[in-house]
């Protein structure tokens, strides 16, 4: 079955190792992550969320929060091998990281616990690295303060998974408690020992029964992809113990099965039984290689996975090396057609990162100074550009707020720490309203939004103010009128004369502006027409409701001009003022954007989606089951644009985080009576 890997021979060749911890928010990936890092002694204790003195977790906004809003990586040795973590968080607002990271990853352990609301936000992980065809184990994590049997527990997570969750341990009961584990490849019994390596303990009675039991279970599901051992298992031939870890083995790689591992992070009990299948069952580099289709050769061959702006150290990229040998001062060319010189290789190391003259196929390091490199390029030291291994667009964006710096002497300093942090965090978007002059910052949810204005103050030292940005109202009319526009100025010297007659008239819905001339006896020369429409767009800035006017059409019909003082700038006058005397006679009504609305939604929260709706002024179009997606369904809407501000913050209530949303702009829709007259006077009243 290829070649045996737990031979000392088959773990060295797998080189070092790099594995992500992944799971839903708040299952306890941050807490595992010191258990491995105190149990493979890279610690000398393990810290806690709590009480702000985990390795992971360690900037001041997941300090602030207690929740992580980062990736952390953080190295450690287990048994003669290196292993790196990946910590993700497990916010949806956060997932981008996880999204970026994963790609290079040999293979991932799945944090979860037995809660049936995370089901959604399990299902949305393990989809993730399904499609990317990623290893995985699933780690049953607080088994401490289990209440209902594991396999009940696994009935319930199983929908989450396309392949099947295959239990590798069993519970030791002592009476409500559970007391310790057996493993069922093993055939071993263990009792726990708080913050110590689990004892060995005789396995008989009741639990013997149970193990043969849950044993026989596990290899059913086994035999399923392997015609020897079903021969084996209906002739009642017990299989040779080395052949059941050689399929656990194959099939956890070949994506067929998701092992699933009991134990409680904080207690540190089953995290040297994870470390040791990871050891004997997770493939190396060369397979996660092969995986993402990269090339041999002797030139390094790295993905980049993160990027990150330290206050003194400049820039890291942190990166997992695939192939080859990377040394301090090479010149990389990236997947983006840029060039950049190596300058400094670091070892993640928990919190203490140290520099390294070189990197070989496995190791995950931070490379110093890569400042045309960007998160998601795949990079290599020989003379050509690589083809890109993975490509991770951001999910789109959901909720807004527009931002100024506090002193308007910040405003560079501003705008320089807004892409620092796009190159930390891709999922964030910045965009610059050309009519409000506003940045305005686009990102995953309010918590996303919040982390970042915190970093622009604690890491870059920029105030800033925030506020809900501008809607995109704008006006139009319903009654034609012809307007004459006289401009006439005079004053020493050279005058200013300008005189027009416009036929302003309404146009259809989404129309836009449209401007002609039917001018004859050249009572407007030609060379002003072009003044004559730039001050009629001019006219259309604001109208008389205080927004750009739309779905208009102005036709120059007659004027006069003199010889001496009429210019461009006179006759563009002269438009403007007749636009402007024009438009309030026009009966002009207040318009508002609609949007098309596409939510994605477990399907128990569908109908307090449908009320969240309607109470926005939504219009439901209908609803249907998410295709591919077991439990979801999508509801679409219209919904109009001033509504869907903070739609994502009771959307993400309603589905216990994991819900979201896309939306497109339908189209403009008139507004009347008092909801018209608020709008208006709010807006008079900020301008």
């Amino acid at each position: 079955m290829g070649q045996d890997v737990r031979s000392p021979q088959g773990l060295k060749a797998l080189g070092p190792r790099c594995i992500a911890l992944v799971g839903p928010f708040q299952s306890g990936k941050t807490t595992l992550l010191e258990a491995i890092m105190a149990r493979t002694g890279a610690i000398p204790k393990a810290g806690s969320v709590e009480a702000g003195n985990s390795i992971g977790d360690s900037s001041p906004e997941a300090r602030h929060h207690k929740m992580s809003v980062g990736l952390t990586a953080a190295t450690t040795s287990f048994m003669g091998a290196s292993y790196t973590f990946l910590d993700c968080p497990g916010s949806i607002e956060f997932a981008h990281d996880m999204r970026a990271a994963i790609p290079a990853v040999d293979a991932a352990v799945v944090v979860c616990e037995a809660d049936e609301r995370k089901l959604p936000q399990l299902q949305i992980i393990l989809r993730e690295l399904e499609d990317l065809g990623i290893p995985r184990f699933l780690f049953l994590n607080k088994i401490d303060r289990a209440n209902k049997r594991v396999r009940e527990t696994l009935a319930t997570l199983q929908p989450a998974s396309r392949i099947p969750l295959v239990l590798r341990q069993i519970p030791i009961w002592n009476g409500d408690l559970i007391a310790g584990f057996v493993d069922l490849a093993l055939e071993r019994a263990f009792v726990y020992r708080e913050h110590k390596a689990s004892e060995v303990v005789a396995l008989d009675g009741g639990d013997l029964d149970r193990e043969k039991e849950a044993r026989f279970s596990m290899l059913e599901k086994l035999a399923d992809h392997d015609d020897a051992l079903m021969e084996q298992l209906l002739e009642d031939i017990q299989p040779p113990r080395d052949a059941v870890f050689d399929d656990l083995a194959r099939e956890l790689r070949e994506g067929l099965i998701c092992p699933v591992l009991l134990g409680s992070a904080l207690r540190e009990n089953g995290v040297l039984r994870l470390m040791k299948a990871l050891r004997h069952e997770a493939p190396g580099v060369a397979g996660t290689a092969k995986r993402l289709g990269a090339s041999s050769g002797k030139d390094a061959l790295a993905y980049v996975f993160k990027t990150q702006h330290l206050q003194h150290g400049g820039k890291l990229s942190l990166t997992r090396i695939l192939s080859g040998r990377l040394d301090d001062g090479t010149t990389l060319q990236s997947s983006s057609g840029e060039t950049s010189r190596v300058s400094g290789i670091l070892a993640v190391s928990c919190a203490h990162d140290s520099k390294r003259a070189s990197a070989e196929a496995g190791d995950t390091v931070a490379l110093g100074k890569l400042d045309t490199v960007k998160t998601g390029d795949t990079v290599c030291g020989g003379k050509t550009a690589p083809s890109p291994l993975a490509k991770v667009e951001p999910a789109p964006p959901v909720l807004a707020m527009a931002l100024s710096a506090s002193d308007r002497k910040d405003d560079v300093k501003l705008g320089q720490a807004l892409v620092r942090l796009n190159e930390e965090d891709p999922s964030l978007t910045m965009i610059h309203n050309s009519r409000t002059h506003d940045i305005v910052l686009w990102g995953q949810g309010e918590m996303h939004l919040r982390v970042a204005l915190e970093r622009l103050h604690d890491r870059f030292g920029v105030n800033v103010k925030s506020q809900p940005p501008a809607i995109g109202y704008q006006e139009t009319i319903r009654k034609p009128i012809t307007q004459r526009g006289r401009h006439k100025k005079q004053s020493g010297g050279h005058g200013q004369f300008g005189d027009v007659v416009l036929e302003i008239k309404p146009l259809s819905r989404g129309a836009g502006f449209a401007f002609d001339e039917r001018v004859v006896g050249g009572a407007v020369p030609r060379n002003y027409i072009g003044a004559v429409e730039e001050g009629v767009v001019d006219g259309l800035l604001r109208g008389p409701l205080g927004f750009p006017v739309i779905d208009v059409q102005v036709t120059l019909i007659d004027g006069s001009y003199h010889s001496v003082d009429s210019s461009d700038l006179a006759f563009r006058t002269a438009a403007r003022i007749g636009v402007s005397e024009a438009l309030p006679q026009c009966q002009p009504v207040l318009l508002e954007p609609i949007y098309m609305v596409d939510i994605v939604c477990p399907t128990d929260a569908t109908a307090k989606i449908n009320a969240i709706l309607s109470g926005r002024r939504g219009q439901i179009l209908g609803f249907d089951t998410r295709e591919g997606w077991s439990g979801w369904d999508r509801v679409r809407a219209t919904m109009p644009e001033a509504e869907i501000g903070e739609l994502i913050v009771e959307l993400r209530s309603a589905t216990a985080g994991a819900g979201s949303f896309t939306r497109q702009f339908d189209r403009m829709a008139e507004v009347s009576g008092r909801a018209a007259d608020q709008i208006i006077a709010a807006h008079r009243v900020a301008a």
